[in-house]
């Protein structure tokens, strides 16, 4: 399914020029709190639903076309289903696979730099427009020898830009996510040492050779082949993977045989990572994944990648275990390392957080309590959202003087919630494999 967007002949990459797109969008959304809050005062019934949507679309519209890391946290936070407004969630997902494209003479300037040769010199054939365009590059179609291939193509500037964007997006981020400073400061220390992994196309290629090897014994998974000679610090090319993303493989109405595939398919994938291999791909979003002709799950971006320390892991999966919540003294030891409670708590933050944190905590383990789990079971969401949002509107948590939780927790959590997202929109049942030692 292609859809025609409007290219873009340039992106601002001085510090100075993407300031000053950030200064312009913020005035424009102070601008519409204005409106809104004037219209209020004509009519007290009007709805936050025409502010968001004014506030999405100027917000949206800056970061797409700045792209990089600002453009990135954008379509991170649209993963959660209750971290945003509607308007916010569904803006911030076309960052996932539909942003505005670059123009082709950037595309033949980037090759130019890494290969001293067009596009056009290297490959039989190659598409002047992207066929997809995310947050940190575009891929576009090429051919050579025959063989159908993927080549994405990094933005220019997005690379430097990383740390300078995160202070710049910060003003918007604690508006948006209701979060204290220190919190968000935890966060985003985080994600900017995962986007500086991410725009390093050589390390991506190297761990998707990597985890494509370790994984491709696990039934229903296909991995692309990368070309380290037609590759380089922003530029990857590998096979093309014909089929369709999760979205539109669903319009097809595909049986529930067939989402039962995919979806064990993805369970065993992330099982393997985490448990196997201490490595995990941190990125479950729709546009990562391809339905194959074939009816197999294609895997098509490294990027992110979450390589899991020994101590984090052994405390994070023992929360899960079923006796673990009965036995107080490792409870406690284990909320200590992981940074959940700490000593400049008073006694009645420990209680508190220990009982949020436990509530969560079963909450999250409860596939892995069961043989096989239905994530077609909305009320389990549901469970999960709301207890999300009362966290997030909870004074204790707004008032907190640290940030909760290790840093290592932000991408793990990431990665189970985006899974789990994953196979509630294919409404599958798998069989929830689990390390003996969780048992």
């Amino acid at each position: 399914m292609t859809v025609e967007r409007k290219e873009q002949g340039q992106i601002p990459v001085g510090k100075v020029q993407r300031a000053a797109k950030f200064i312009k969008t913020g005035a424009k959304v102070g601008g519409n709190y204005v409106k809104h809050y004037a219209k209020r005062i004509a009519d007290p019934k009007i709805s936050r639903e025409e502010l968001d949507n004014d506030n999405a679309t100027d917000i949206y519209s800056s970061l797409s076309e700045l792209k990089g890391s600002a453009l990135k946290v954008a379509q991170m936070m649209s993963m959660d289903k209750n971290l945003l407004p509607r308007a916010y969630q569904e803006k911030f997902s076309m960052a996932q696979y539909s942003a505005p494209p670059l123009s082709y003479p950037l595309v033949v300037k980037t090759f130019q730099k890494y290969f001293g040769k067009s596009p056009e010199s290297i490959f039989d054939q190659f598409t002047r427009s992207a066929v997809n365009a995310a947050s940190i590059g575009q891929v576009h179609q090429a051919k050579l020898d025959g063989k159908k291939l993927a080549v994405k193509i990094q933005y220019p500037g997005v690379a430097d830009s990383i740390s300078s964007d995160l202070k710049l997006v910060r003003p918007f981020a604690l508006r948006l996510l209701n979060i204290s400073d220190k919190e968000l400061s935890h966060y985003l220390a985080e994600v900017e040492e995962r986007l500086v992994e991410e725009t390093d196309y050589e390390l991506e290629v190297k761990r998707s050779k990597e985890i494509s090897a370790e994984c491709s014994h696990i039934p229903h998974l296909a991995f692309p082949k990368y070309y380290e000679d037609l590759s380089s610090e922003r530029v990857i090319t590998m096979d093309w993977l014909s089929g369709n993303h999760i979205k539109e493989w669903l319009l097809l109405n595909p049986s529930q045989k067939e989402r039962n595939k995919i979806g064990q398919a993805l369970w065993d994938f992330y099982h393997h990572q985490v448990h196997e291999l201490k490595q995990v791909h941190a990125d479950p979003h729709p546009g990562n994944f391809i339905i194959l002709d074939s009816g197999d799950l294609g895997i098509i971006d490294f990027g992110c990648v979450k390589v899991i320390p020994e101590d984090f892991y052994q405390g994070y999966f023992s929360l899960i275990k079923r006796d673990l919540v009965a036995n107080k003294e490792e409870l406690d030891k284990i909320f200590y390392d992981l940074e959940f409670i700490s000593d400049k708590d008073s006694q009645e933050e420990k209680q508190f957080f220990k009982a949020i944190f436990k509530e969560m905590i079963s909450l999250i383990g409860r596939p892995f309590h069961q043989d096989s789990f239905d994530f077609a079971d909305d009320s389990y969401f549901d469970q999960i959202f709301e207890l999300s949002d009362r966290v997030s509107n909870d004074k204790m948590f707004k008032k907190s003087r640290q940030a909760r939780g290790s840093r290592h927790g932000l991408y793990v959590n990431r990665t189970y919630f985006g899974l789990y997202s994953l196979l509630n929109q294919l409404q599958a049942k798998v069989s929830t494999t689990k390390p003996k030692w969780l048992v």
